[in-house]
């Protein structure tokens, strides 16, 4: 890049005459919504003098920037730490020492602001030197130079970076640019291109109809464009085909992206709605909304659902239901620990949970499964007065992503204690449904020990199942399971197959949470009656006193 040049700037074509007359003409065709690249478009003709982009494709970034420079007719220049400024698309030059190095950050803004020719200067992962910092302070104040001037000129300069960090001295100089992850068109063109590649190879076999298309690209949003192009790779490589069950590999590469996190643990989909007894009003909510996450019902109008709390008894299959979703849904689930958001640093709680939000925004369309919550913001409503207000802010993050989040995360809650759950989170709004899940009726009592007995390679048909379901009034779906291990133990110790009895002897050595917790369980029914929906088809009511009998 020359830096003596002395022909006067030309205006690129429909270049608005000054700048203060390019920016109203630029707010006034400003869209409601526009792309990444639009931005970037109106605030380069705007003459914003430094663009920030907060993004990890570089690459990306850098295309966008050379076609709007293509279009202005414009030079774009790169700068990295290694090799200083180069023109983009050039060979990139070897570092030189000396003071005319512009791998310098204050050398390559000297080099920004000598530059002549309209331009567009793309600098990357400079982000370590607009942060808050006393080494930094030549460049901040060199960048707020670079600012001014640029004011008048018809040159940019944009940051991209991973991760924002800007100096509040640069809080009026820099512009913000969020470049969103890319969408299902970007990935329609990228699988339009590998499946182009690979037409003439007799090895791989493609077996892609419309509905097995639109299901693998919706599965890849979340990723960069370089992610999925290696997992797609990573597929014909591994299988030599490319159909619609392939979406559990592009599931694998989310789950890299989870496990980076470190607050969300990624729980695989083994537990289907088939290991699910009863629970009726509940699996047919929930398979109206299986589709809901297609383009088919956009367009129809339907929003993405939202969440469901999932209320009630102890051990009757709450978490089980939400793992059963994740392979109805074929989405992955995301399991949120929010005891580990907590942190003894001061904002470090906050910082906690916006990153866990952030990552499962990142990897939607997904299932956020959110365990014990009444658990984790029982102090919420004391919090001033024990954690300086930490659980408050917490929950607060949480309810205010819960009513405004547009990405298709839909959140399962699942909670024990309705009265430790502050009103806030009941509201419609934050989540679509309230499902009150009680003790397993004799139907679903019967289906459960069917389910736990084929479950331990047992024939259902050798067991009387109606008196097991009969003997075993009031009790949980955890109670039953444990008392079939029971009965295994007891006869492999005397080396006999399981039967009925032995079946029936483990459940009267245990005492059920009904007997030894009833007044709670039937205040939690009091509760649910009238404000939360059965997740049964016969929902089990609270026993009444009996009534005094009084001889006249």
């Amino acid at each position: 890049m020359s830096q003596s040049e002395s022909k006067p700037q030309t205006p690129p074509p429909d270049r608005a005459p000054t700048a203060h007359a390019g920016r109203r003409a630029a707010k006034a065709a400003l869209p409601w919504r526009w792309s990444p690249q639009e931005e970037l478009e109106v605030l380069i003709r705007a003459r914003y003098p430094i663009i920030y982009v907060v993004s990890w494709e570089e690459e990306r970034v850098e295309q966008c920037l050379r076609e709007i420079a293509a279009k202005r007719e414009k030079q774009l220049y790169v700068w990295t730490i290694t090799q200083g400024i180069v023109r983009s698309g050039a060979e990139p030059q070897r570092t030189k020492s000396g003071g005319g190095n512009t791998a310098d950050p204050i050398a390559a803004l000297d080099a920004v602001i000598q530059h002549v020719e309209p331009a567009i200067h793309l600098f990357k992962d400079f982000h370590r030197f607009t942060a808050e910092d006393r080494c930094n302070l030549t460049v901040i104040r060199r960048l707020r130079d670079v600012a001014y001037h640029l004011r008048d000129t018809y040159k940019s300069l944009v940051i991209v970076a991973p991760s924002m960090k800007i100096s509040p001295d640069l809080a009026k100089d820099v512009t913000i640019v969020e470049f969103a992850l890319p969408g299902v068109a970007d990935f329609s063109r990228l699988l339009d291109r590998i499946l182009e590649d690979v037409k003439d190879n007799p090895n791989v076999k493609v077996n892609l109809d419309a509905d097995a298309r639109e299901r693998l690209l919706h599965a890849a949003r979340g990723l960069t464009l370089k992610e999925a192009e290696n997992v797609f790779a990573k597929t014909l490589v591994l299988r030599g085909k490319l159909d619609a069950d392939d979406i559990g590999v592009v599931y694998s590469e989310k789950q890299q992206i989870v496990k980076k996190s470190g607050l969300l643990e990624y729980c695989e989909a083994e537990e289907t709605f088939a290991h699910v007894a009863g629970l009726e009003n509940l699996k047919q909510w929930l398979a109206k909304r299986r589709i809901a996450f297609t383009e088919k019902a956009a367009r129809f109008g339907l929003p993405a659902p939202r969440g469901a709390m999932l209320v009630g008894v102890q051990g009757c299959g709450k978490s089980l239901c939400a793992k059963a979703v994740s392979s109805l849904w074929n989405l992955p689930l995301l399991r949120f620990d929010l005891g580990q958001v907590f942190s003894s640093l001061v904002g470090s709680s906050e910082e906690n949970i916006r990153r866990a939000i952030q990552t499962a925004e990142s990897v939607a369309p997904a299932i956020l499964w959110i365990d014990e919550i009444d658990k984790a913001l029982a102090g919420a409503a004391g919090s001033a007065a024990s954690d300086g207000g930490t659980a408050a802010r917490v929950f607060g993050t949480l309810l205010t992503w819960l009513s405004e989040k547009t990405s298709p995360v839909f959140v399962i809650c699942t909670a024990n204690e309705i009265a430790h759950l502050p009103p806030e989170l009941l509201r419609k709004g934050r989540l679509d449904e309230i499902f009150f899940v009680d003790l397993p009726n004799e139907q679903e009592r019967r289906e459960i020990f069917r389910i736990h007995l084929k479950k331990r390679r047992r024939d259902p048909a050798r067991f009387d199942l109606d008196d097991l379901a009969r003997a075993s009034d009031g009790y949980s779906g955890a109670e039953i399971e444990e008392a079939v291990v029971s009965a295994l133990f007891d006869a492999f110790s005397r080396q006999t197959d399981l039967t009925t009895e032995l079946l029936k002897a483990a459940l009267a050595e245990t005492v059920p949470l009904s007997r030894t917790m009833n007044e709670e369980m039937n205040r939690l029914r009091n509760w649910a009656l009238g404000r939360a929906r059965p997740a049964s088809l016969t929902a089990v009511r609270p026993k009444e006193e009996g009534s005094r009998k009084i001889e006249l």
